[in-house]
């Protein structure tokens, strides 16, 4: 008789022979930048998830140099007061988030610095792209996320993460970044990027909400699995050296695909509703937080991502850490 329990005895047994296990350097770490001085906001949707201006970010960073998590991912929030319908304050020279990546890059030059690419946190009206007449246009936003992507990598980001879901925005950005002499700077495209209801307590830390419509006709349908393989092929052949799947739990099978097919590595973003829910169950009592997480972060690495984008990397690197120890 075949007796599968028999690696199952004790838990000696069962790490010896365990197939996928979790490291600190799985993880990249979200962080909101917020304009101006000494603010570090909650975000009431995100337990333990503030808004940082530069001068505190420093409270954050020591954390993640302390755990030894690979890198951040930034997102900058600009004042209100200059949000533009051009959005300009992303690719501005001084730009929040330019200035948040100088500060990084040499403060803690080790940290690995990702940051996000897209216009909606800077556009007047929320949008991701330019808009005329309450439509998204495409062509005329790509020239826009290019002079961002320049701008951020002449700042010091290690990596850009484009997030807008544009047509053809990986093509024009490596090509951008080639002509500025950025050649070994690596795109990480949000290439299946559904359209999804999991967003909402990120649209609170990024002050990034549509002041109308909704994103529908630029992010994926939540429905289309083969369409997310067309659109990661397509960022593959535009340039894209790492593929994002997002949200991840509810899309596990693209991801799954998606590594079958294509010999690239691929990343998922643990996003802020996935998050949320677990952090409220936990707090009702619901649940088992530790184990939970643990279980969902193993389910996106042994659906095959090398890289987790979540807000649980600080809480995941000190349970990590105690189990070594």
């Amino acid at each position: 008789m075949k007796r599968l329990r028999r690696l199952r005895q004790n838990e000696i047994i069962r790490d010896l022979v365990k197939e996928t296990r979790l490291s600190v350097k799985d993880f990249i770490y979200p962080i909101f930048v917020a304009d101006g001085e000494n603010i570090k906001t909650p975000v009431e949707s995100m337990p333990n998830v503030y808004q940082y201006s530069i001068d505190r970010l420093s409270e954050i960073l020591d954390k993640v140099r302390e755990s030894k998590i690979t890198g951040v991912i930034i997102f900058g929030i600009p004042k209100a007061e200059e949000k533009d319908e051009l959005a300009t304050q992303a690719y501005a020279e001084n730009g929040v988030t330019q200035r948040a990546v100088r500060y990084i890059k040499s403060n803690y030059p080790e940290i690995y610095c990702v940051v996000d690419v897209c216009l909606c946190e800077y556009t007047s009206h929320g949008h991701c792209g330019m808009v005329k007449d309450g439509e998204i246009l495409n062509d005329e936003t790509l020239p826009l996320l290019s002079k961002m992507a320049v701008s951020l990598v002449k700042a010091g980001a290690d990596m850009v993460a484009p997030s807008d879901m544009m047509d053809g925005r990986i093509r024009a950005i490596r090509r951008a970044l080639d002509e500025a002499g950025y050649i070994n700077t690596p795109i990480m495209a949000y290439s299946a990027k559904f359209a999804s209801a999991y967003y909402g307590p990120f649209r609170d830390a990024a002050q990034s909400a549509p002041c109308f419509g909704d994103r529908r006709s630029y992010q994926m349908d939540f429905a289309n699995g083969k369409e997310a393989l067309r659109e990661i092929e397509s960022d593959i052949e535009g340039g894209a050296d790492i593929v994002m799947v997002k949200p991840a739990l509810a899309y596990l099978d693209v991801l799954k695909e998606a590594v079958s097919l294509y010999n690239i590595p691929f990343a998922v973003y643990n996003v802020s509703g996935e998050y949320s829910m677990v952090k409220a169950a936990a707090a009702q009592g619901w649940i088992d937080e530790k184990r939970i997480v643990e279980e969902n972060l193993i389910a996106m690495k042994r659906a095959g991502a090398k890289i987790i984008i979540t807000y649980h990397a600080l809480d995941m690197a000190k349970w990590l850490s105690e189990k070594i120890n």
